[in-house]
């Protein structure tokens, strides 16, 4: 009979112990994962170039690349960019502890392991991880512009739909990296007395496009969430101006005819008369090559719904 059994969850063990090796190996086989072995962190970054594991159980002193470089180093990698890393370390002090959560591990656990706390951290991470990534496709499916930084900027994450509007408007191989710059600036900003984290603040792309980004929020201590829109550095009867051979008074008289203002809620915004507004009109029918106000507003509107 075919086997039906549930893919086993596959745990990256790295450690340059052979004891430690062997023990923790027997107990997570016995606890239903697959393990996979490096004795060092340049032989587990090779591995991770094969293999993505679920989860990375790192031990935090070892000779060569230590495991706070070697986690540094994993988390550069897109692929394990999301994979929970829980330190093993004889290392107690709050020093150690911070350094190992700040190098991007998500736990720590003291040595010698007690295994039953072992199984249970890695339960816990394994579920959060795959909520996380649940929640990505949901936002992927959705179609929404949004990406996910780490505190220094660096982008953990972003939506297809984010990274098609970002290579759109920045027009370049490097666009992500221009985006992740503007972040970090705005990161360090963010806590400046008077600072409004609420402001949208804009990414200039190019001589008329640009992206706007809004803060959204913190998904947890280290990832942080941003929408983007596409913005346009023009005004909009700059666009109109641009597209069509009008006069500056015109084009803002063609806007509020594309934003269905009668000729009396014009002359009243410009401060124009309705003569005046007549004339305008007649000059722009001319101009647009169209015979009246709905043609008129048609194609205004279409320019403006391009410049968006």
């Amino acid at each position: 009979m075919a086997d039906t059994a549930t893919p086993r969850d596959i745990v990256l063990l790295v450690d340059d112990s052979p004891e430690a090796l062997g023990f923790l190996t027997e107990a997570l086989e016995q606890s239903g994962f697959s393990v996979l072995i490096a004795t060092s962190g340049q032989s587990a970054l090779n591995i991770v170039d094969k293999i993505t594991p679920d989860l990375i159980l790192l031990d935090a002193v070892m000779p060569g690349m230590d495991g706070f470089a070697t986690c540094r180093k994993l988390k550069t990698n897109a692929g394990i960019s999301q994979v929970p890393v829980i330190f093993m370390t004889g290392l107690t002090e709050t020093e150690h502890v911070v350094h190992a959560l700040g190098s991007g591990g998500v736990d720590y656990l003291t040595k010698p392991i007690n295994i039953d706390e072992l199984r249970a951290r890695i339960r816990v991470h394994l579920t959060n991880a795959r909520s996380a990534q649940s929640a990505r496709v949901a936002l992927d499916a959705a179609g929404r512009h949004l990406l996910a930084v780490r505190a220094d900027g660096s982008i953990q994450w972003s939506t297809p739909q984010a990274t098609r509007l970002i290579n759109a408007a920045t027009n370049r191989d490097d666009g992500l990296d221009l985006v992740a710059q503007r972040i970090a600036t705005w990161m360090v900003e963010r806590d400046r007395p008077g600072f409004s984290r609420d402001a949208a603040f804009s990414l200039d792309a190019g001589e008329e496009k640009g992206l706007q980004l809004s803060y959204l929020g913190g998904l947890s201590a280290d990832e942080f969430l941003f929408r983007l829109t596409a913005s346009s550095r023009r005004s909009d009867p700059e666009a109109l101006r641009q597209s069509f051979p009008l006069t500056a008074r015109e084009s803002e008289v063609l806007l509020w005819i594309a934003k269905g203002k009668s000729n009396r809620d014009i002359g009243e915004i410009l401060g124009l008369s309705a003569r005046t507004v007549n004339k305008h009109l007649e000059q722009i029918y001319v101009k647009l090559g169209v015979e009246n106000r709905a043609s008129a507003a048609v194609k205004a509107a279409r320019v403006l719904h391009e410049d968006s």
